[in-house]
């Protein structure tokens, strides 16, 4: 295991547009320095919408191709969440797509019903743990970050947890808060991306995409504009902090059933 550089890009959407979108996202990508990982928000194809059923696309669309793309070109892991439809039934799906064009994914666990998520959309059933140089990296989405059952790190299988996100600015307290205490109740990195800007329903995102490391220090912060930042994830930290505060050592015991 060797320092991780993360890539993290905070961004206003185009709304319904995965044209437009992928091409402003991979602008910003030509501006980054070298990066083992690059992250986009939530639907960052789209914007959040409930419109599944005109927006949906294939795993073999336009945009996972677009991914796998950029992943070759930069030599990074890209990763985000879009409106995929499989089998007849729509997902907020992340992709975990590699250099090499191979990918997971995650399907969104937790799907926000005061929006209607839970109407249009089905929701995931298995957390994802995938490994890039060393590192476990535990990726989920938005609104699965008020639910710590579902990212308790214990017995420790990862070492960095991920959030992508359409966190509107009206709860911005919450997910401040809850990116910081997941760090430290999880003795791991604790990474959010948000979006900002003004949707075409009127929600306003404030951004706050944040990097805690295990101590719930923070390693960066961006409010409100659009932002683009790479920041290293270090393996002495890990180790150190897990070898010197081993409290996942005395946490309760338990599984999901």
């Amino acid at each position: 295991m060797s320092d991780l550089h993360v890539s993290l890009i905070q961004a206003d959407l185009h709304w319904h547009n995965p044209t437009a979108n992928r091409a402003m996202f991979q602008h910003k990508m030509e501006q980054l320095p070298f990066t083992d990982l690059i992250v986009l928000p939530e639907m960052f194809t789209t914007g959040f919408s409930m419109d599944a059923q005109h927006l949906a696309e294939q795993m073999d669309g336009e945009s996972v191709a677009w991914m796998a793309k950029m992943a070759f070109h930069f030599n990074a892991v890209v990763t985000g969440s879009l409106i995929i439809e499989e089998n007849g039934r729509f997902f907020n799906r992340l992709i975990w797509m590699r250099p090499d064009g191979t990918f997971s994914h995650y399907d969104k666990r937790h799907l926000f019903r005061m929006a209607g998520e839970t109407e249009v959309y089905t929701p995931g059933k298995k957390r994802l743990i995938v490994e890039l140089k060393g590192w476990r990296i535990c990726p989920m989405i938005c609104y699965d970050l008020r639910f710590p059952v579902w990212s308790r790190n214990t017995p420790i299988n990862y070492d960095v947890l991920l959030y992508v996100a359409s966190w509107p600015n009206k709860r911005r307290l919450a997910w401040q808060t809850l990116l910081r205490a997941r760090a430290i109740e999880n003795l791991a990195f604790c990474v959010g991306v948000n979006r900002v800007g003004i949707d075409e329903r009127g929600h306003t995102y404030a951004g706050d995409t944040a990097a805690y490391n295990l101590l719930g220090e923070e390693l960066v912060h961006h409010q409100y504009d659009e932002a683009i930042s790479t920041i290293t994830l270090s393996r002495d930290h890990l180790q150190e902090t897990r070898h010197h505060l081993p409290w996942n050592l005395d946490a309760d015991a338990f599984f999901l059933s």
